[in-house]
């Protein structure tokens, strides 16, 4: 039942490398079965008891993603003529009439 299922998954990821691989009928275009032919048999393969042997997919060269690099040229000049941050100090002293005195033992 696994193996029907990643056959589905994987005919509906890459249908065209599932067809360019799986397919039985490539030299007959005029059918257009896309594929469907082998679907149907491993359906049917898993719904009988006996083992009947299908070309196994190899999941090795199914590719799941796609690493993509980006590039930023952030030039030269920018960083260094003026500074990015601008620190100011906001904090003010607080100034209360009483003070506080720890009790004394």
């Amino acid at each position: 039942m696994l193996r029907v299922s990643f056959t589905y998954i994987y005919y509906t990821i890459d249908p065209i490398g599932f067809i360019e691989e799986l397919c039985e009928n490539k030299d007959q275009p005029e059918l257009q079965c896309n594929g469907k032919c082998h679907l149907k048999k491993v359906t049917e393969s898993s719904k009988s008891s006996e083992e009947v042997p299908l070309q196994i997919i190899d999941f090795k060269n199914i590719l799941l993603y796609q690493n993509t690099t980006l590039a930023i040229d952030f030039g030269k000049a920018s960083l260094k003529e003026k500074g990015i941050f601008n620190y100011q100090n906001f904090y003010k002293h607080l100034h209360t009439n009483s003070s506080f005195h720890p009790p004394q033992v």
